[in-house]
């Protein structure tokens, strides 16, 4: 636990690890303060962007979008290892978390696989995204390997911290999945910090994270609920999960990640089963937003989770 560096403090523990920075605008006073706390921080947490091309990554980053507001980080780490400083002080980067894996974090121990999210991730880490399809085929370059051992090295350097104030996305949220793809090792990045910050590297491998299971017949139980209408809403665990998949996708912004199978979710569903090949959104039509047991085992396997009727 400690207090959040100053802006000025944060970009000069940076480049004293060497690494590359980029500012843009002013970023030292861009964040989101007036909406909740900035603090206290508890380490360092890496996302992708799901994105391609540098300049539109940190355009996004940076201004977020009509329903969730920039900034989305602090620093985006592009391909060729530069890091954009687009933000600071309170971002939406991570979102409701685990806090069993918060408590690992704290401790300094391999976090357990995430199950629960409870936590307000916003407050607690630093946050960079990394330029990255997402899709577990785009590569990640060595340059951009090594930037972020360097980003994650400087930070616990400052704040006395170990490797194991690092975390990834999917580590925190559950259904997350980034970062991942080619040349992602989060062991071999952890063991890099680590030697970075001459310690011993961690001795146990972080576990591989269990693949959520979504129930078809509650989803649809809570997409049946005809969202529009007044009273408590359904809610089911699974469609945290489904919903962080469509957040992947770009179909649903993060806010509504909230476990309810609302208006906006079930749009979103419908453009997926667009994706998918299925047309129509009305009642009745293939594409109505109601999930069927084609298109959620298509985005389970995209998205890391099983679907069980």
């Amino acid at each position: 636990m400690a207090t959040p560096m100053s802006a000025a403090k944060f970009i000069e523990a940076l480049r004293a690890e060497g690494v590359r920075v980029q500012e843009h605008g002013s970023w030292r006073n861009h964040n989101r303060n007036s909406k909740g706390p900035w603090g206290p921080v508890h380490g360092v947490m890496i996302h992708h962007t799901v994105t391609k091309g540098t300049a539109s990554t940190v355009a996004i980053v940076r201004d977020g979008y009509s329903s969730l507001p920039g900034p989305l980080c602090h620093g985006m780490i592009a391909k060729d290892g530069v890091v954009h400083l687009v933000g600071y002080g309170r971002a939406n980067h991570a979102g409701l978390g685990d806090p069993n894996v918060l408590s690992a974090v704290i401790a300094e121990r391999r976090p357990p696989t995430d199950d629960e999210a409870t936590i307000d991730g916003n407050r607690a880490f630093y946050g960079f995204e990394c330029e990255n399809l997402g899709d577990g085929k785009d590569p990640w370059p060595e340059a951009q390997i090594e930037a972020i051992v360097r980003v994650v090295a400087a930070i616990c350097r400052e704040h006395g911290w170990g490797a194991r104030s690092a975390l990834r996305h999917l580590d925190w949220q559950p259904g997350k999945v980034d970062p991942r793809g080619p040349g992602m090792n989060w062991d071999a990045v952890l063991a890099a910090v680590a030697k970075r910050l001459g310690t011993k590297p961690p001795t146990t491998p972080l576990p591989t994270p269990a693949k959520p299971k979504v129930s078809l017949r509650e989803l649809i139980a809570a997409a049946e609920h005809d969202p529009p209408a007044k009273g408590a809403p359904v809610t089911y665990s699974g469609t945290r999960v489904v919903e962080a998949a469509l957040v992947d996708e770009g179909l649903l912004a993060k806010k509504y990640l909230d476990g309810h199978y609302g208006t906006t979710t079930k749009t979103a569903m419908s453009e997926w089963q667009e994706r998918c090949g299925y047309r129509g959104r009305q009642p009745g039509q293939d594409a109505d937003g109601i999930p069927g047991k084609t298109t959620l085992t298509k985005l389970g396997r995209k998205h890391g989770f099983d679907v069980k009727d």
